[in-house]
């Protein structure tokens, strides 16, 4: 089976582990929230590892850079999301904590891209 360059990029592999990470966090969710609070946060953290792929599937630097900064502020995205989870109660301290250091991890793998190529 053939890899695609993506594949092997470590931010790319963050953001898939995030990715399921944030679907078994919200698999505990309320239902109520099942089309707001679940529905955005999912969408969100796709959302970071789709923009990885996409970026580093162009031909131009800038083109590529574009893609990672649209990455990481999808991100941003699900760190707010989650910093409004745990005040609702629907996570723990715990649980948010454990998740933000994946998210800092991530982002930092994020910049470093996004610097490579950024023109």
């Amino acid at each position: 089976m053939k890899v695609f360059s993506f594949e092997n990029l470590e931010a790319w592999k963050e953001a898939r582990k995030l990715n399921l990470l944030i679907y078994r966090i919200t698999k505990q969710f309320p239902n109520d929230e099942r089309y707001g609070l679940v529905s955005q946060l999912r969408r969100a953290s796709v959302s970071v590892s789709s923009n990885i792929s996409e970026g580093n599937s162009r031909f131009s630097p800038n083109d590529k850079a574009r893609f990672f900064e649209i990455s990481y502020g999808s991100l941003m995205e699900v760190l707010n999301q989650l910093i409004l989870s745990l005040d609702l109660g629907y996570i723990s301290e715990e649980i948010f904590s454990t998740t933000r250091m994946d998210i800092e991890k991530t982002a930092s793998m994020i910049n470093g891209l996004r610097n490579h190529f950024k023109k």
